[in-house]
């Protein structure tokens, strides 16, 4: 891995990195520039008075497993892995357009936004930013940022609200459903390496929640909303 400099904006240590391939090396305009990734290291994570320290890369793969096993498919490919400044998530850089945010998608990918909203209510997202859902240069729609997701008290803080009484769609259900089932096979193990027992035992008893529930819920009466909103 071949570090690029940090990314702009982060809260935390965020680096924009390319993976090369050692039999190929790092050849100008070869194939292995394509290979970049955000890697965010555990030791350059701020503390949090909320979240065990040095378990924020550990909540960003969890949240990729998670989608994965749900078939969301809007969290990019993100391992955790050792890495120039050590044990830290590694997740597929996605090229786009970064004046784009969920609030310009509303209208064109409402789909999409209302399953992110979903895949948030699972995994008790604790900062859903505009700025962190947006189309690749084919209009895939993605989300990144997962690291204060998983809390066992409910901290849900999004800008998706706008889904609040609607009916959660067949659609979805299913991934919630194969979610449901992967969390009875292999995903539980996956999780246990990633996340505390009580967090795993918590996210069960939400997903469940929300397959009980008929539509979305409105906001809470606590802080609802992330700072800033994008």
């Amino acid at each position: 891995m071949e570090l690029l400099g940090l990314m702009p904006g982060a809260s935390n240590y965020t680096f924009l990195a390319r993976l090369l391939d050692p039999d190929v090396g790092p050849e100008p305009g070869g194939p292995e520039a394509e290979r970049l990734v955000v890697y965010k290291p555990r030791r350059g994570e701020a503390p949090l008075w909320d979240f065990p320290a040095g378990t924020l890369c550990q909540r960003e793969t969890a949240a990729f497993e998670i989608s994965r096993a749900g078939d969301f498919g809007f969290v990019p490919p993100t391992v955790l892995r050792d890495g120039p400044v050590g044990m830290g998530s590694v997740q597929a850089f996605v090229h786009h357009d970064f004046d784009c945010t969920a609030f310009e998608l509303f209208e064109s990918h409402t789909d999409d936004l209302r399953r992110i909203a979903l895949f948030d209510l699972v995994v008790n997202n604790a900062d859903r930013k505009a700025g962190h859902v947006f189309p690749d240069l084919d209009g895939k729609v993605w989300a990144i940022d997962h690291g204060i997701c998983f809390h066992v008290d409910s901290k849900l803080r999004t800008v998706l609200w706008d889904f609040a009484g609607e009916p959660i769609v067949e659609a979805d259900r299913v991934c919630l459903r194969s979610l449901a089932a992967a969390l009875e096979g292999d995903l539980a193990a996956v999780l246990a390496e990633l996340l505390d027992p009580t967090e795993v035992e918590v996210l069960h008893q939400r997903l469940t929640a929300v397959l009980a529930a008929e539509a979305f819920p409105a906001p809470g009466t606590g802080r609802s909303f992330p700072w800033p909103p994008v």
